[in-house]
């Protein structure tokens, strides 16, 4: 863990906010085995091919609206063309939650309609990126289960210095918005920490983002 003195809620930057150990362990378990059965019951787990023709070393499946670089999409295009299951009505009170939890005004307001779901293992890791797909300005939500990671924080302006690194642990929060919503954001490198028993996960980080799309139609 990090440092001597534990670990304290941390504001990472303008609308930025991390706070340590906010979903507890039958949480984090809860959502592993929401994400197994979301994989189970569609075509499983998906890499993303990048248009310049890359391979993201990440895993992916989507609720609500089915990610590609860089739209979204009602059925999963890259995949079997199957539509895409909803976001549950747990989750998105999981996501007012969180939000809530950082003294966000609008937190009861907050109606997430898409969760992106990544799943790290090996070498994995996800470089600097926007999420800039969504028209609606509402924060984001991330949570973090299983192996440890590090994970930066940009300005909105461009990838480059200065950032903000900060370790991430199974249960940990990070919400992002205002100012920061727009923030250049990845992670570099897994951590050596497995993670506490009991999250379901053998192995590996699971990173469930919660959004608003601002998007219509079905």
């Amino acid at each position: 863990m990090d440092g001597l003195f534990g670990r304290e809620r941390r504001a990472l930057g303008p609308g930025a906010v991390h706070i340590p150990d906010w979903l507890d362990l039958p949480g984090q378990r809860r959502l592993a085995d929401a994400c197994r059965a979301w994989v189970r019951d569609g075509p499983g787990l998906r890499t993303v091919t990048l248009p310049g023709g890359g391979v993201m070393s990440v895993r992916s499946v989507c609720l609500g609206w089915h990610w590609l670089p860089y739209r979204y999409s009602r059925t999963r295009d890259d995949q079997d063309g199957g539509p895409v299951p909803p976001v549950p009505s747990w989750l998105a009170d999981l996501g007012r939650a969180a939000l809530a939890a950082t003294g966000h005004p609008d937190a009861q307001a907050y109606r997430p309609d898409v969760a992106v779901v990544n799943f790290y293992d090996g070498d994995a890791r996800m470089g600097l990126h926007q999420d800039r797909e969504e028209r609606s300005p509402a924060p984001v939500v991330s949570l973090s289960v299983g192996r440890a990671c590090l994970f930066r924080l940009g300005s909105a302006g461009h990838r480059g210095r200065p950032w903000t690194d900060v370790e991430l642990y199974s249960g940990d929060l990070v919400v992002f918005g205002g100012a920061s919503r727009l923030a250049f954001h990845g992670v570099p490198r897994l951590l050596d920490d497995p993670g506490p028993p009991g999250t379901g996960l053998r192995s590996g980080r699971l990173n469930v983002t919660l959004r608003e799309s601002g998007l219509d139609g079905p």
